[in-house]
């Protein structure tokens, strides 16, 4: 008999009663040449002839299961088949499709291209479909017939459906397959929750607790498939965190005016990447917190950490707030911590005693202002410190002294109401303004105000109505004496003030936005161009100094024959400008004899008679004159510095005079402070009391840099936390040594450790260093160090476990964090520093960029076309590919250019033929990848890798896991879903 379609072969074999195998060998006879069996749709037309009549036909049904076994048909046509039947009421038909899904429903595979195994998931979110209206079908008349009072014989049916889904969604693999569908196919996957909500629905009312408890169990596990990658484990066993430690300890010593979203964002990519449970968390950043106040030296650095703990940081946490779901968990967590920290009675202790207060007190009610903690929890946490503390002895001395923790909250304050009075005509009433900065000029009360401005982020706007005062008492028209004379002053303490916060807070605080046509402030101009600071060398020729020359030669008559400066109509920012000449002048004729030391005790004590500001100006230029002479020439440069740094004892100066010194005798020692070191000279510069400069000239003196560091470093591992000094001793390091330099030897170090709590340790604290400039670092790590590493066989060996793990570690957080922030702006820390040029970066790695019409191609080409799915052994740009290329990345940017390289390099040490100890670190470092993705891998560092990559990766037996498949390729790509359904299908 001829036969004309599959249909008739079917009938044929039914009618004849071939056996299975017999039945296999006809059809082969039949149909020996062309279609495969799935294109001529074999499962489909054996169920429809099978599923004739009520009860299944038993000896098709042998034929379909022995296609299944012998690969006859694909599992997906199988399953796309059975979810085509829907009438649930033919119970034993149901039963058989049930068996046959029992099969093989836990070991679904398929090897074939892309396109068939995106067809695989489809068919499993079918037939999940389709299993889900049959246990509801049979749920649903379960329920009808206990409610009729017959118990109808669908229990085991039902039972059977249950078994089929749980069996079919306790496997891994088929889980992510559906994940992958539901992305393919959303409108699918919003029915099977309708679908779940229904069965919800009914079996709640069903008697049956093992059914029920069942069905709840499905319910859960298929509610977890779109969620399936944000599991997370956190480390319980663990209660510090150096890294977090650190990370507040180099915010508050070195970034007080930062923004806060940064820290925040850069606070949660920490957390993240290393797991911490919330309460330990936030106790870490107190405990930093107390310690930055402990051993902040006593001044101005004293008052900046206060300030950063009670009003940046929280805020800071009101901000963490918004990332963690449920505002009440958050305030619970918060007094968890607290809990935590008021076990810690030494700390407490030492903090009191330091700031003379209850600091937790003043942090408790700071929090519970902000709504971090609630009322409850505040009462009972403020008894319990109140109970443990220990007394505090008042002795005379410091019984009349306030504590910095309520001057500083009481300073914040204060802040908004000057710069509202800042805002008011300053013409109006030039005599009340002047009291008010007097005010300010008083005690401490400058440096209160300016970290509390710092802190809350108002220092730009206290700096900026600072530069409109200044410019606006640059001229006076038609001014009486008294006029004049607070005219001068306003300029004066203006000048002052902006000096003291570009050197305590840095300059990036003063300068304004550039825009055109405006013209710039005489400060801004006058501190770019001619102000000394840490690492800029000025030259004392440059034409900044050099201005009209009548304006000069009238300066220098005034200095050399008035009494006293002159106040009426004077143009003070024009005296600025030309002093500089004016002392060059007065300089040359000193040498030369033709003025003796007694006139130029006259000449100095008139400069610094009426206004510091003109000293200030003065001595800028000297600094930079010092630098250029000889050793035997400098005498009378610095002779004239010591006499503008002494205060004159005059009855006739201005107003706040003594109060003006000090702030001028500060400035004028930040400023002297790198050419006296340079010079070997001493300048007695008038003492209050307390070390202006903290952190200045640390370094020991004829030492090794190299030395130094390895020092450093070894004692902050030994120590286990990174201190406020250490921070300033390796930024010193970083600026001298370079980038490089730092970081090479840093992970020299690292490599060199051999016990794994060592390295662990090591990698939290180098992470929290290199946050001194992590971009810059993370360019050389991944683009210098890590290659250099992997391509050279002589240095493997380093990279064996533990090391090897730990540095793996550590080039993942360097490499997540710098990609997550480097859209931001580089902090002001880091902007002082020399960035790489862009084109360095360019034309190390010379990735070609791919053309459009060459990307078209490859997209519209079949899937599985040897250009994308390639063995990663030819290394062409066609078989690099990547998520990166599809998203449209910038790739002169030089941080993307850097990590397309290194994974391109990662794949090409996969598909390589020589395995070693840089096998196993690529491996690590792709393990800790996954370790520290969040759910959505779109815009992470894993897009840089390419589509090649995955199907090496998951020949490695650690990786070879469908959740690290999923975590691994970018799925919000149609050819990202392709490729991961093609590796998770063959696993």
């Amino acid at each position: 008999m001829k036969v004309v379609n599959l249909k008739q072969a079917i009938l044929q074999a039914w009618k004849e009663r071939w056996s299975d195998y017999q039945w296999a060998i006809n059809m082969k006879k039949f149909f020996p040449r062309g279609a495969t069996w799935d294109i001529l749709n074999l499962a489909e037309a054996l169920l429809e002839q099978a599923m004739v009549g009520p009860s299944p036909n038993p000896l098709i049904l042998s034929y379909l299961k022995y296609a299944i076994s012998s690969q006859m048909v694909s599992y997906s046509s199988v399953l796309t088949a059975i979810s085509k039947f829907d009438d649930f009421s033919r119970e034993l038909c149901v039963q058989a499709l049930l068996d046959i899904m029992d099969m093989f429903c836990d070991r679904l595979s398929c090897h074939g291209k892309a396109e068939e195994c995106i067809g695989l998931c489809r068919a499993l979110l079918s037939a999940l479909h389709w299993l889900l209206r049959c246990t509801a079908a049979f749920a649903e008349r379960l329920q009808e017939g206990l409610e009729a009072g017959t118990s109808p014989p669908v229990e085991k049916q039902l039972t059977l459906c249950l078994q089929c889904l749980e069996k079919t969604l306790s496997s891994t693999k088929n889980r992510a397959l559906l994940h992958i569908a539901k992305l393919e196919e959303a409108s699918s996957w919003t029915a099977i929750e309708h679908c779940l909500l229904k069965l919800g629905e009914i079996l709640a009312n069903l008697s049956n607790p093992q059914l029920r408890s069942q069905a709840e169990q499905c319910g859960t596990l298929i509610r977890s498939i779109p969620t399936m990658l944000s599991v997370r484990s956190e480390q319980l066993h663990k209660t510090g965190f150096p890294t977090i430690h650190a990370l507040i300890l180099l915010e508050g010593t070195m970034n007080l005016t930062g923004e806060m979203q940064p820290l925040v964002e850069q606070l949660m990519m920490v957390k993240r990447m290393q797991h911490i449970p919330t309460p330990l968390f936030v106790l870490e950043i107190w405990k930093a917190c107390f310690v930055g106040l402990i051993e902040s030296p006593e001044g101005t650095q004293e008052l900046k950490w206060t300030a950063f703990t009670y009003l940046k940081i929280p805020q800071v946490l009101v901000k963490l707030k918004k990332y963690f779901h449920g505002e009440k968990d958050f305030t619970e967590d918060v007094n968890s911590a607290f809990e935590y920290l008021l076990k810690l009675t030494p700390l407490l202790d030492k903090a009191d005693q330091r700031c003379n207060c209850d600091c937790t007190n003043f942090l408790l009610q700071e929090c519970n202002k902000q709504g971090l903690l609630s009322e409850v929890n505040f009462a009972i946490l403020v008894g319990k410190r109140t109970s443990d503390r220990e007394p505090q002895l008042k002795s005379s001395e410091n019984a009349n002294i306030q504590p910095n923790p309520g001057l500083i909250l009481r300073a914040e304050p204060t802040v908004t109401n000057i710069l509202k009075t800042m805002d008011a005509d300053h013409s109006k009433s030039p005599e009340g303004l002047l009291g008010v900065l007097g005010h300010m000029l008083s005690g401490k009360s400058l440096d209160l105000l300016l970290a509390a401005a710092a802190a809350t982020g108002k220092l730009k706007s206290f700096a900026r109505k600072f530069i409109n005062l200044n410019e606006f008492t640059t001229h006076g028209s038609g001014e009486s004496t008294k006029t004049a004379s607070v005219r001068a002053l306003l300029f004066d303490i203006s000048f002052l003030m902006l000096c003291h916060v570009a050197q305590t807070y840095g300059s990036e605080v003063i300068l304004s936005e550039a825009s055109s046509g405006e013209e710039v402030p005489f400060f801004e101009t006058w501190m770019q161009t001619c102000m000394p600071e840490e690492g800029k060398i000025l030259n004392p020729d440059h034409p900044c100094f050099r201005p009209d020359s009548t304006k000069v030669e009238s300066l220098v008559a005034l200095l050399n024959n008035s009494s006293e400066m002159k106040l009426v109509q004077m143009k003070w920012h024009e005296a600025c400008l030309s002093i500089s000449a004016a002392i060059l002048e007065i300089l040359n004729a000193w040498e030369n004899g033709v003025l003796a030391f007694e006139s130029i005790q006259k000449i100095t004590d008139n400069i610094k008679g009426k206004v510091c500001s003109l000293a200030v100006c003065a001595v800028a230029w000297l600094v930079a004159h010092v630098r250029m002479l000889g050793l035997d020439e400098r005498e009378k440069s610095l002779q004239m510095i010591r006499q503008l740094a002494g205060p004159l004892y005059s009855e006739n100066t201005l107003q706040f005079y003594n109060e003006r010194v000090v702030i001028m005798n500060s400035i004028l020692e930040h400023m002297c402070a790198d050419v006296l070191q340079q010079t070997a000279t001493q300048i007695k510069f008038p003492s209050t009391g307390v070390d202006t400069m903290p952190y200045w000239n640390l370094l020991p003196p004829k030492r090794p840099i190299k030395e130094v560091l390895t020092d450093i470093f070894a004692k902050v591992l030994e120590k286990g936390w990174v201190d406020s000094r250490s921070i300033h001793i390796l930024d010193t390091l970083l600026h001298m040594g370079g980038v490089y330099w730092f970081c090479n030897n840093l992970i020299k170090e690292l490599l060199k450790e051999t016990r794994k709590e060592h390295t662990l340790r090591a990698v939290q604290l180098l992470y929290s260093i290199f946050c001194l400039d992590m971009q810059q670092v993370t360019l050389v790590l991944l683009g210098h160090i890590l290659p250099g590493l992997l391509t050279d066989s002589s240095k493997w060996q380093s990279l064996m476990d533990p090391p090897g793990t730990a540095l793996a570690k550590l080039a993942v957080w360097c490499a997540l964090s710098s990609y997550s922030s480097h859209k931001g702006q580089a902090s002001s820390r880091q902007k002082k520093r020399h960035r790489e040029d862009i084109e360095d970066y360019i034309s190390l790695f010379p990735v070609e960029d791919m053309q459009p019409s060459k990307l078209m191609r490859l997209l519209s080409s079949n899937e599985d076309d040897a250009n994308i799915l390639s063995s990663p052994t030819d290394r062409s740009m066609n078989s690099s590919l990547s998520a990166s290329q599809l998203h449209t990345v910038n790739m002169r940017d030089p941080l993307n250019r850097v990590l397309a390289n290194l994974f391109l390099l990662i794949s090409s040490i996969l598909g390589s033929r020589t395995a070693g100890p840089h096998t196993q670190f690529v491996q690590w470092f792709m393990e800790e990848c996954v370790d520290c993705l969040e759910q959505d891998s779109r815009g992470s560092i894993l897009q840089f890798m390419p589509f090649t990559t995955v199907s090496e990766l998951v020949k490695v037996s650690a990786m070879s896991s469908p959740k690290v498949v999923l975590a691994i390729t970018d799925l919000s790509l149609p050819l990202g879903r392709q490729v991961a359904a093609k590796a998770i299908a063959a696993l």
